[in-house]
């Protein structure tokens, strides 16, 4: 008499290989948004960075010439063409009503893609003194 022999299979079938490509699949395109999204949040993390800047060198400007010196000028605002995406600043001073401080706002705008971005900077600053230097040997 024959005895059957069960036959052993070795190796995968077609459901399980169909499974495993499935969950490489969904795992390669994770990892891929993943990345993705660390280059665009990269990216506008350095326009930030440059619009930063341009906010402290506009603010540093108004302090070296002087808040009352600014004001006379006009110069309000202004476009960075030079940089890309394009930034556009604009200046604003609220006179407080005491010992000549201004509060100076500072907006610096741009757009990525269709998205406007923007950030403000604050400070006070004094404009020209309203006291007067007494003279050599006075009080």
């Amino acid at each position: 008499m024959k005895t059957l022999r069960a036959k052993r299979q070795t190796g995968f079938n077609l459901v399980e290989t169909i499974v495993a490509s499935v969950i490489l699949s969904a795992a390669v395109l994770a990892f891929g948004s993943i990345g993705t999204n660390a280059v665009v949040g990269t990216r506008i993390n350095q326009h930030y960075k440059t619009a930063a800047s341009l906010i402290d060198k506009q603010l540093t400007q108004i302090d070296f010439t002087g808040i009352d010196a600014f004001l006379e000028s006009g110069e309000t605002e202004g476009v960075v063409e030079e940089l890309e995406p394009g930034y556009h600043w604009s200046v604003a001073t609220d006179y407080q009503g005491t010992d000549n401080v201004y509060l100076v706002s500072v907006t610096v705008t741009w757009l990525e893609g269709k998205r406007p971005y923007e950030i403000t900077a604050q400070t006070m600053l004094n404009g020209s003194s309203l006291v007067t230097a007494s003279p050599a040997g006075g009080p």
